[in-house]
């Protein structure tokens, strides 16, 4: 259910009630701790946790279906009229990110015309890789089958989020290249992978006092990073506990915090790239909670 200031459902005197959608990962889980195991005082704001993979998330964001969702900044290119970016709660690949992996090692030009398995169409993933070699077939395959779709054959690479990008190796698959570490190379910024979004229809009292709870839970998180990460690893797909602190410190950092003038400029320039290649059909511009 949708919300908006006159339509938010109350149970108690003043409470406003928002459905708070974001991925099972240990990223997201790291983020949100503070938020689902009321750590912080939320004020007259109450969230519902909603979660479900990022592709579904990024579909569901079309649909206008919750209030705040986590989304891929490409998918944000289709909901930016809908949905305001907060400045918090970002991940971006700092010199790394998504990779394609493969059983064989192909090079750039061996990778053209070869089926892809990537994790949805509206995935920052998909639009990177792209924008690094657009003649590949895409194949879309739940972001935790790829590495399995693969090593079996079905694909002849992948794509891989989230976790995938530490475990690939197990799965005797070789890297082809790190896609973020590529877009540093190009751009020299970060590549912007996913943030999360509020509805403009809500009063802009809620989506700023949302904005700041969001930023409390990030900082709570980090200022107790051990029963952060302790929560976080039930979400943590084939990682230890070490595998999982990594990942964790991959995609909630300073960037996360905070993503400041370099990380809005960043995401503006991946929306504008997409939009010059002829994948983001309007040009879209990066608006934020202020």
């Amino acid at each position: 259910m949708s919300l908006s200031m006159t339509q938010a459902k109350k149970t108690e005197p003043g409470a406003v009630h928002l459905t708070l959608a974001h991925s099972p990962d240990s990223d997201d889980a790291f983020m949100f701790y503070a938020l689902a195991t009321r750590k912080i005082p939320t004020g007259h704001l109450r969230f519902t946790h909603q979660l479900e993979d990022i592709e579904t998330l990024n579909q569901k964001a079309r649909e206008g279906v919750y209030d705040i969702t986590a989304v891929s900044f490409h998918a944000y290119a289709y909901l930016a009229d809908r949905y305001l970016l907060f400045t918090s709660g970002a991940s971006f690949g700092d010199g790394y990110g998504p990779m394609i992996v493969s059983r064989a090692s192909l090079n750039r030009e061996e990778l053209r015309g070869k089926r892809v398995a990537i994790p949805g169409k509206m995935t920052t993933a998909y639009l990177a890789l792209q924008l690094y070699e657009p003649t590949i077939e895409p194949i879309e395959v739940p972001f935790d089958q790829i590495l399995k779709k693969v090593a079996e054959g079905e694909a002849d690479a992948g794509v891989i989020i989230h976790e995938g990008q530490l475990t690939y190796g197990a799965h005797g698959l070789k890297k082809l290249v790190d896609l973020g570490e590529w877009w540093k190379r190009e751009t020299g910024s970060p590549l912007p992978l996913g943030g999360n979004v509020i509805r403009r229809a809500l009063a802009a009292e809620i989506r700023r006092e949302a904005s700041r709870l969001l930023k409390a839970s990030i900082e709570f998180a980090l200022q107790h990073r051990e029963a952060a990460l302790g929560y976080a690893l039930q979400f943590a797909r084939g990682l230890d506990a070490a595998g999982g602190d990594q990942f964790v410190a991959m995609y909630v950092n300073h960037w996360t915090l905070d993503c400041g003038e370099a990380g809005r400029l960043a995401i503006q320039a991946l929306l504008d790239r997409g939009h010059a290649a002829g994948i983001i059909p309007s040009a879209a511009r990066a608006e934020f909670v202020e």
